[in-house]
């Protein structure tokens, strides 16, 4: 199995470059631009039985045509798995192990949709790349562990973690098992212990990466408390990645109640966090709790995964590649509708 450590300078600087070029001139290819949306009743009720006229569509403000329409309940779905390993997560992790498993051996279709694991600390990295085997997905949950110096007495095999430096354009060889691993330094420079959390760097890369590479109905899921220590991305930047590579981002707040003391405020902040990367990009926002257990979660994001309409319009020709507006209605007014809050258009073409 392939393993990378990312290193968020040189996809931070391609990121400024593309949107520094004030001067050139840019056109476009995109042609449609296509958005899942998923629709409840006044009870929370997933509803699937809408048909295209039952919908209405705006481009910043302005109404547009729906040209294509569809219940998607098997188009491919490629997954990003996004888990905090960071000390905060200490007590929660063995259940966000087996819970994930289950979830995705249930929602994943064998040789259509994929998944890849990141977990996040003091570093990122990518633990398996894309695949439908649950073989290897098992192989890559097993291996969620805190940061070495973290571990009070865990056993179980676990190699440390190196203290190597950075690695060329990001990625490096696994050795086996989980190999040797370049930890991507902190924004500020140290490490010390505990280290930070890179959340907004995890969300950034897996976006550009991994997910702007594929097409289709594309989703990371966060298991994390929503505090981030230690990134260079900033909360805006995570989303606009994450709306760019056109992915939904599901957050799960899992908090080990054990720590959450001794974060303070930071976990009200945390949570502010998670809800605003779900909202802006179309997504939905969970709480672990006395309310509903990590498994409960799942299954409602089970059935919003495979019950999501598809509607598709052609934007204006001669648009800039600046951000734009999306809002989707019904005309029933007794239902919501969740969708992403806009999208770029597909990386721009320049010409000097």
């Amino acid at each position: 199995m392939r393993l990378r450590t990312f290193t968020i300078t040189s996809c931070l600087l391609a990121f400024s470059l593309a949107a520094q070029e004030k001067d050139a001139t840019f056109s476009t290819d995109v042609k449609v631009v296509n958005v899942f949306a998923i629709v409840r009743d006044k009870q929370g009720h997933i509803v699937s039985d809408l048909a295209k006229d039952d919908f209405s569509l705006a481009e910043n403000g302005v109404n547009q045509p729906i040209r294509y329409f569809s219940r998607e309940v098997n188009m491919p779905l490629t997954i990003g798995l996004l888990v905090d390993t960071s000390g905060s997560q200490r007590g929660v992790l063995a259940e966000e192990r087996s819970s994930s498993f289950r979830f995705l051996d249930k929602v994943l279709k064998p040789e259509r949709d994929q998944t890849f694991v990141i977990h996040f600390d003091f570093e990122t990295e990518l633990l398996q790349d894309l695949t439908s085997s649950r073989a290897a997905l098992q192989r890559a949950l097993e291996q969620l562990a805190l940061p070495a110096g973290q571990r009070a007495g865990r056993g179980g095999g676990q190699q440390q973690r190196s203290a190597g430096g950075g690695f060329p354009g990001g990625r490096m060889g696994g050795r086996g098992g989980r190999g040797a691993r370049g930890p991507m330094p902190r924004a500020g420079g140290g490490r010390g212990f505990g280290g930070g959390t890179t959340l907004y760097d995890a969300v950034f890369l897996a976006s550009d990466e991994l997910m702007r590479k594929q097409s289709g109905r594309k989703a990371l899921i966060i298991l994390s408390d929503g505090v981030d220590a230690g990134s260079r991305t900033s909360l805006s930047g995570a989303i606009e990645s994450a709306q760019r590579a056109d992915t939904l981002v599901y957050s799960i707040l899992f908090t080990d109640e054990g720590m959450a003391g001794r974060f303070g405020n930071n976990r009200m902040d945390g949570k502010k966090v998670l809800q605003r990367l779900s909202q802006e990009t179309g997504g939905s926002f969970y709480e672990v709790g006395k309310k509903l257990t990590i498994d409960q979660i799942y299954e409602q994001l089970q059935d919003e995964l495979r019950n999501q309409y598809s509607l598709g319009y052609s934007p204006a020709a001669g648009a800039t590649s600046a951000f734009r507006t999306i809002k989707v209605a019904t005309k029933r007014k007794d239902l919501a509708v969740q969708a992403r809050e806009g999208y770029y258009p597909s990386a721009p073409s320049f010409t000097p």
